[in-house]
């Protein structure tokens, strides 16, 4: 199985919530692409034209409509979408999909500290093989994350400018996911 540092050549991830965010980040310099959208109905159109652009997806499941999160939802996922992975904010789905041959992102909200600790907590048993934490635009905890976890820091949420973005890459972040078009198409490759 790849690793997500091997499969994220760009420093920004286009995060798409619609068909439209979709046909502008197939033709960005983006080479991941984190999917906030979709149903049984479309996955499978979304996924080819990605492919078709040499994009890998990650399907966000809460965000999914269809598609349950349990055991044969995930193994249809793997053996009939087959995207590059799932982000979830569950450890359970985390290790069904890693079972079924995903990539699995936990997603990991920063609401103070309690919540920052029993993350670290869980992400030193979910599998995941990334984190992203929102909101992205803490450096700090950023900077904190990379140094306790062994997972790379991925940062979203709330992120609006070429300058959060260096701020999150400086501080640690393998990438930083971000919904503005305008910001997959201001950064290098890695």
């Amino acid at each position: 199985m790849e690793r997500i540092v091997d499969l994220v050549d760009h420093q920004v991830i286009a995060s798409v919530r619609s068909e439209e965010a979709m046909r502008e980040a197939v033709k960005s310099p983006v080479n991941v692409i984190f999917l906030l959208f979709g149903t049984i109905f479309n996955l499978g159109a979304l996924l080819e034209m990605a492919a078709n652009h040499g994009k890998h997806v990650f399907l966000h499941l809460e965000f999914l409509e269809g598609i349950s999160s349990d055991k044969s939802g995930i193994r249809y996922l793997a053996e009939t979408l087959k995207p590059a992975g799932i982000i979830s904010t569950r450890s359970n789905v985390i290790g069904m999909a890693r079972e079924n041959g995903l990539l699995a992102i936990q997603r990991l909200f920063l609401i103070d500290s309690a919540a920052v600790r029993n993350g670290i907590r869980t992400l030193h048993g979910s599998g995941a093989d990334a984190v992203e934490v929102m909101p992205g635009v803490i450096p700090q905890m950023i900077s904190r994350l990379a140094d306790s976890l062994p997972q790379p820091i991925i940062a979203g949420g709330l992120v609006r400018t070429a300058e959060e973005i260096r701020a999150a890459l400086e501080a640690g972040a393998l990438a930083v996911s971000a919904g503005s078009p305008e910001l997959w198409h201001r950064f290098p490759a890695r």
